[in-house]
């Protein structure tokens, strides 16, 4: 079959993206989750193996996630650390506002291009020897997902969502300290510091998480799997469920030393056919799925706000507002408020959310379920932008502006945190590709807004320019109607082609 599983006469193909994951009958075979969630079935299937990364220990799950969240935090603040300095750091070089946001722009082009090269290396010789810069960008999302399953997915990519956003929106209240009591020269020296934390620390103790998995009772050459098991009787077996079961492999495992977690490179990523070919080209063939291109459109359609926010904090906060370098830094604690709460909602509510919304669903989870999470943001997008811009035009009071940013911060993560799970929630075996096409969109959408935001603020003014943005922004949000409605549609289209793709990263090991 095209999607690599056999299917009974009469059996659609398992749609991606759509699973069964309440058990409410108590009749699903597989793994369930302990405590007082024992009816939600574990997806993906963990194998038997100990250093399965599904089946870590909460202390080694946890230390994982550290490594993730200290790498993140560091990378982060090094790549913002600029935003509330720009007006000393263009006094001092001669450089316009204009020259350093394109500067800036161009940095995250780079960030989300590079991917194409990182992403690849870390798939094919393994996650840990690739933290570098780039791969804060859709390395460490794909790390998450694989050591978490899918109920619990939504808190830790909403933490990573909290340390990355979070850090860029830190990074200026630091950076206008330093600035004041050592100069803009010493932020450029403290972020390079942050980048040394950011690579010891992991190199001493993250783990690496690739890991081929032949989840017992599916036999090796049918990956993908969507469903995590199947019901004990097979008259109730729905579409989204295997309908394949076979008796687990009897394996014995040796457990890995700290010497051999550490490893540079593990010896089964190094004995796999090299992909890396296929793996730079499917990432622009991934921008042909509907679903793939309209998560990277989400994320980049929010993330335009975040630089829009930072090209322009200088010239609103200092110019009108007249706050000193330091000041601008500490309305920074205001977009980290934001931050915050936009973590908390989308991942610990999130996860909550989905989880009633499959109880009321008979059981079925489907990834367009998450995207009801972007309500508030019909109303905050432009509520925000007017306030910030448009209120610095007639010079509200200047908690008005600040406000804004907590807004706008807020707005921000969602569209972070939900257009990433939306991707990975759709198709699973593909994410550590698919994440890459949707950081390159993201990206260039990035790359063009701090490319054009100063001439445009300067050839329209504040009150035009963010009167305009308010109305773009709220367009953007409704467009989340479509795929709500249609998603599931377009998931189920995407069948043939999703399972090709699976079965051939499969040939090669590349499934993790």
């Amino acid at each position: 079959m095209a999607d690599g599983m056999e299917h009974p006469a009469g059996k659609e193909a398992p749609v991606p993206g759509t699973v069964h994951i309440v058990d409410l009958l108590g009749t699903m075979r597989g793994q369930h989750a302990e405590g007082g969630q024992k009816d939600i079935v574990l997806v993906p299937a963990p194998s038997t193996d100990p250093d399965d990364p599904l089946n870590w220990s909460p202390r080694r799950k946890a230390l994982s996630t550290a490594c993730i969240c200290v790498y993140t935090l560091m990378v982060g603040i090094a790549s913002a650390g600029i935003y509330s300095v720009l007006e000393p750091i263009s006094e001092d070089t001669g450089l316009t506002l204009n020259d350093l946001n394109q500067g800036t722009g161009y940095m995250f082009l780079f960030f989300g291009w590079g991917c194409l090269v990182w992403q690849p290396l870390a798939l094919q010789y393994g996650k840990r020897p690739i933290f570098v810069g780039a791969p804060i960008e859709s390395l460490c999302e794909i790390s998450v997902t694989d050591i978490y399953f899918s109920h619990e997915r939504g808190r830790y990519i909403g933490l990573y969502a909290l340390l990355l956003a979070g850090s860029n929106f830190f990074a200026p209240i630091i950076s206008g300290f330093i600035n004041d009591g050592q100069g803009w020269q010493w932020v450029l020296y403290w972020c390079a510091i942050f980048c040394g934390i950011g690579f010891v620390f992991p190199f001493f103790f993250m783990e690496e998480t690739n890991y081929v998995r032949h989840t017992a009772g599916i036999p090796a050459s049918t990956p993908g799997v969507i469903a995590p098991a199947e019901p004990a009787n097979p008259e109730k077996c729905t579409p989204t469920e295997a309908s394949v079961n076979f008796s687990p492999p009897l394996t014995s495992y040796k457990r890995k030393t700290y010497l051999d977690k550490i490893k540079l490179f593990q010896a089964a990523d190094l004995q796999n056919p090299n992909e890396l070919k296929g793996m730079v080209c499917r990432p622009l063939i991934f921008l042909t799925f509907p679903v793939i291109f309209y998560s990277g459109f989400s994320y980049g359609s929010n993330l335009v706000w975040f630089n829009v926010l930072n090209a322009t904090a200088s010239l609103i906060l200092s110019g009108t507002y007249n706050f000193s370098a330091s000041m601008v830094g500490v309305a920074y604690v205001s977009p980290l408020i934001g931050v915050a709460i936009g973590s908390a909602y989308t991942g610990w509510f999130g996860d909550w959310f989905v989880i009633r919304k499959a109880r009321k669903n008979k059981g079925i989870l489907e990834s367009e379920d998450r995207l009801w999470l972007f309500a508030p943001s019909f109303l905050l997008i432009p509520f925000g932008l007017i306030l910030w811009g448009v209120g610095a035009a007639h010079h509200v009071h200047w908690f008005g502006a600040v406000f804004a940013m907590c807004i706008l911060a807020l707005t921000n993560t969602m569209g972070l945190q939900l257009s990433i799970a939306y991707c990975i929630d759709s198709y699973r075996a593909l994410s550590g590709e698919a994440i890459i096409t949707v950081i390159l969109i993201r990206n260039t959408m990035s790359f063009a807004i701090g490319y054009g935001i100063t001439p445009w603020v300067t050839d329209m003014g504040l009150q035009n320019c963010f009167l305009n943005a308010a109305f773009v922004g709220m367009a953007q949000v409704t467009t989340v109607a479509i795929m709500i409605k249609w998603g599931k549609t377009l998931r189920r289209k995407s069948i043939s082609r999703y399972g090709a793709n699976v079965e051939e990263m499969a040939k090669s090991g590349m499934v993790h």
